[in-house]
């Protein structure tokens, strides 16, 4: 039997309905956007959000797999979604608080994958992870994708490749070759060198990562102590 309620299910199933729409659709339209939009065109699939709208929309279908088969989601599997989360967290963060200050653009495919898919993959981390026995120290797996894609990044940047016509960097903040360089500072953008961003970065998912799991926690109290006044009564 799935380790769900049937509120967990219902809940679960729309939010991930939702996430995976959404991170198809924007997806779509963000490719069809054509290279003179932002994070547009073939390049598309170079960008983190778009990495990350994928990982999630697949977890996601891994996960309506097991309900609709009525099995229970594993140990690893919450870890996944846990790590997956809090990458889409960072995605929208990311484009709301950095990004969009730096001019990104509010259009339909950004709102998708920036706004709607964190949304819904958050609250279904919060529904799902009510019957889940994650760890504290699972915290320290939510900066591998972003450890992978600063890899990646570099390797792009050495290499030149064009995240977008005439950038050989996906974002402002992983430009290389700008005045702050790798550990410099600067007045403009991007204020301070690569390596600090990236730090910055880490230090900051490692603290909404543990933060998630302590609302995690007394969500599993309230709904714990909420079941058993229910059953008493």
């Amino acid at each position: 039997m799935n380790n769900l309620s049937p509120l967990q299910r219902k809940l679960s199933f729309i939010l991930k309905i939702i996430a995976i729409a959404s991170a198809m659709m924007g997806t779509f339209l963000s490719w069809h956007a054509g290279r003179d939009s932002f994070m547009g065109g073939r390049t598309v699939f170079m960008f983190f959000t778009i990495q990350s709208n994928i990982a999630l929309a697949v977890i996601c279908i891994v996960g309506l797999i097991k309900m609709l088969k009525d099995k229970p989601f594993s140990d690893l599997w919450y870890i996944i979604k846990f790590v997956g989360t809090i990458s889409i967290t960072l995605t929208g963060a990311v484009f709301c608080f950095v990004l969009v200050p730096a001019g990104a653009v509010w259009n339909v495919q950004n709102v998708l994958t920036h706004v709607v898919v964190p949304v819904a993959g958050i609250l279904d981390f919060f529904v799902t992870g009510i019957s889940s026995n994650i760890k504290k120290h699972s915290d320290l797996w939510v900066i591998v994708p972003p450890i992978l894609y600063a890899v990646y990044a570099g390797i792009g940047y050495v290499r030149n490749w064009q995240f977008a016509e005439g950038y050989n960097y996906p974002y402002f903040f992983l430009n290389w070759g700008s005045p702050a360089g790798a550990f410099g500072f600067t007045n403009e953008l991007p204020y301070m060198g690569c390596a600090w961003w990236i730090l910055a970065l880490f230090f900051a998912l490692l603290i909404v990562g543990m933060l998630y799991l302590l609302i995690l926690d007394g969500l599993k109290k309230l709904f714990h102590s909420c079941h058993r006044n229910w059953s008493a009564g």
